[in-house]
């Protein structure tokens, strides 16, 4: 990876590193919007490329094409990611009840 303007560029034209930008997940250039979020949408919504791109007009098919990539090259690293995300968020459902 080489470092241009803090951002760390990867294999994937779309897919930028930084740890000041989406706490150092990757992300699609010009956006905020994490590899993860994509992968979210696209193995635990079922939703196609062409429907994420519907859902998100500032993207590409491109973009998400890469993003999907990139996951498939680094699905260890991204599961551990997603498992990450998924304990913390129970660590805060426990440790703030819902009123409801």
């Amino acid at each position: 990876m080489s470092k241009t303007a803090g951002l760390a560029k990867t294999n994937h034209p779309y897919i930028m590193k930084s740890p000041d930008i989406c706490s150092g997940s990757p992300f699609l250039t010009g956006t905020r919007t994490r590899v993860i979020d994509i992968i979210l949408e696209y193995t635990m919504l079922g939703k196609s490329p062409d429907e994420i791109v519907d859902s998100h007009p500032y993207l590409n098919l491109a973009k998400v094409n890469d993003a999907l990539s990139y996951y498939y090259e680094n699905r260890e690293d991204m599961d551990t990611e997603i498992l990450e995300r998924i304990k913390d968020i129970e660590d805060l459902k426990s440790r703030f009840k819902s009123k409801l």
